[in-house]
């Protein structure tokens, strides 16, 4: 039997979009399980890779999450306001930096200490982008200013710090959709870590 690597043969990429991130379509040959190549033809979107994570406080029983626009869910019939875990690209930071400068960029808590948990391509039919996750504790006596993201990177963002249970809740009514926030939180559930 082949190795995986060997039943793909790129042909031809060629660049759609080079705007916010790069879109490209690509041509490449397939080999199939009946032996047969075909000739297909997909586009993948590039942002690069990113990093997210939940803070969690356990005397509290609560987590820290964050509101911002998001246009993709606007178009897709919501109002695009979604809660989530504060993430980020990696711009070329290691993982667990780059997830400490955005926790607080959005959040306004300085962490010292994150625990990678696992890492997941959250859209691989179209997107290149591998997530890397991450859970960290808070203290009130760490929140070192406001959040709000980058302004001129065009955030807006605002800190919700929510119960546990009710952030378990607000999956359940449709309040949290997105779904690094939705594995983040139930990895805390799953692993009793609240």
């Amino acid at each position: 039997m082949q190795s995986e690597q060997t039943r793909i043969r790129l042909i031809d990429n060629q660049t759609l979009s080079d705007d916010w991130y790069l879109l490209k379509k690509y041509t490449f040959d397939f080999l199939r399980r009946d032996g047969r190549w075909q000739r297909q033809s997909r586009e993948a979107y590039d942002r690069g890779n990113g990093a997210t994570v939940l803070l969690y406080n356990r005397e509290k029983r609560s987590v820290v999450l964050v509101r911002q626009f998001r246009l993709p869910a606007y178009l897709n019939d919501h109002d695009g306001f979604l809660l989530e875990a504060a993430a980020g690209l990696l711009d070329n930071l290691s993982p667990e930096a780059r997830i400490k400068a955005e926790a607080e960029e959005e959040t306004g808590y300085r962490i010292a200490n994150v625990q990678k948990v696992f890492e997941a391509f959250m859209s691989p039919g179209s997107v290149t982008e591998k997530l890397h996750f991450f859970i960290a504790q808070y203290h009130d006596d760490q929140l070192t200013g406001a959040g709000g993201g980058i302004e001129e990177e065009g955030e807006d963002v605002e800190t919700v710090e929510l119960g546990f249970d009710d952030a378990l809740r607000a999956i359940k009514e449709g309040k949290i959709i997105d779904a690094k926030t939705i594995m983040l939180l139930q990895y805390l559930a799953l692993e009793g870590v609240m």
